[in-house]
């Protein structure tokens, strides 16, 4: 029998598995073709867009001392996805090549689809679940995050992200006015490259090479060869083809959403190369009620930073004088990235109030916006 606590608990985390339906969508669009073939890009922008807007904003925080035993219901989504993503990737890559009521533009388009779902859900819930200090539950967001050939993620995130965002070390910090058409690149390229240098520095203090098998570089690159094999056994060079499609969707999405999370915001240069502490004001917030259903409270991101281990349906939401906010959710505010001017109109004010309010010292920022380190005249 279920207390009364455990009833609450699982009453209030049923919105949060609505990402869950998004599978049968996937395999809706497979087995009937046509325009169906769109239906993941249309709920995951569209209808969580939509929703957000009938359905507003969640501005009630959970007590942050509830215990785990208390979150089983939420903690089984993200457990429950690595399962079901892998099974539907797959199963994909074997059936769309065999399905002949499938052309070829119908398939791109639906595995356009499944890479927005592996993006959108697969890696924000790997990043759930690497957060974790559960050893399953760390395989698990590896895993996932082979099937999108990311894997360096996770040592990105954790061990350069977590520690130098806001700062000129952190890739993933969009710098003031950086479209993303030139951050999309430049990510790419020096995230793997500081995810690779923080591993090697770690095993530098332990006086290992980098070529120590305890580099998880070699699990990751174990896995993602795993993931190819079994893609190339089902589909041949077509599910190859498929697979690396759904991959490169699914990172542009995550960078689409990492560009949003933090566009311009910095942390003080304190000198000898130290900056102050993370903040909740060094991340962008956004209380909007369906996409954080969607994205497990992602867009309490100003939280997340802060207090980087709690779990999602614990994490905080501020007002607008502890943290900067979004004017829209995640889907919409990605749509508006991919066209800078539509960004900068947006954004680009927002950051300059934001820069007035908490660093009213600081008189000259343009010649710090592309080394992002901002340092009183």
């Amino acid at each position: 029998m279920l207390n009364a606590q455990q009833i609450k608990s699982l009453s209030r985390a049923l919105p949060f598995w609505l990402s869950l339906t998004l599978i049968p969508l996937a395999w809706i669009g497979a087995v009937n073709g046509g325009w169906t073939v769109l239906l993941l890009p249309l709920a995951t922008w569209y209808l969580f867009s939509g929703l957000d807007a009938v359905l507003g904003l969640n501005l009630e925080n959970a007590d942050p001392n509830i215990g785990d035993e208390h979150l089983k219901a939420y903690a089984l989504i993200t457990q429950l996805w690595a399962p079901l993503q892998f099974l539907t990737l797959f199963g994909l890559i074997w059936y769309v090549p065999r399905a002949e009521h499938l052309g070829a533009l119908e398939s791109i388009l639906l595995f356009f689809g499944v890479g927005v779902i592996t993006g959108t859900v697969g890696i924000n819930y790997s990043h759930e679940l690497m957060h974790q200090k559960n050893r399953t539950e760390r395989w698990l967001g590896d895993i996932l995050l082979s099937m999108v050939l990311y894997s360096h993620f996770r040592t990105e995130h954790l061990l350069v992200h977590h520690r130098y965002v806001g700062t000129p070390r952190d890739a993933v910090t969009a710098r003031y006015n950086e479209g993303f058409h030139r951050y999309f690149p430049r990510v790419l390229r020096e995230g793997l490259r500081s995810a690779f240098q923080a591993e090697k520095d770690m095993l530098a203090r332990k006086d290992l090479p980098w070529s120590d098998l305890s580099n998880p570089f070699f699990r990751y690159w174990a896995l993602q060869g795993a993931m190819l094999l079994l893609a190339l056994g089902l589909g041949g060079w077509v599910g190859i083809a498929l697979f690396l499609w759904q991959a490169f969707i699914a990172v542009w999405q995550l960078e689409l959403v990492n560009y949003v999370e933090h566009y311009g915001l910095t942390r003080k240069h304190l000198g000898d190369g130290k900056y102050e502490h993370v903040m909740p004001h060094h991340s962008w917030n956004a209380a909007h009620k369906a996409s954080n259903w969607l994205l497990i409270n992602l867009q309490r991101h100003s939280d997340h930073h802060y207090k980087p281990d709690r779990r999602f349906p614990l994490l905080q939401t501020y007002d607008t004088a502890q943290a900067p906010q979004l004017p829209y959710g995640y889907p919409l505010m990605t749509m508006a990235a991919m066209v800078p001017p539509i960004w900068r109109k947006y954004m680009n004010p927002r950051v300059r109030r934001w820069r007035e309010m908490y660093y009213p010292e600081i008189t000259e920022w343009k010649p710090y916006n592309k080394a992002i380190n901002p340092m009183p005249r």
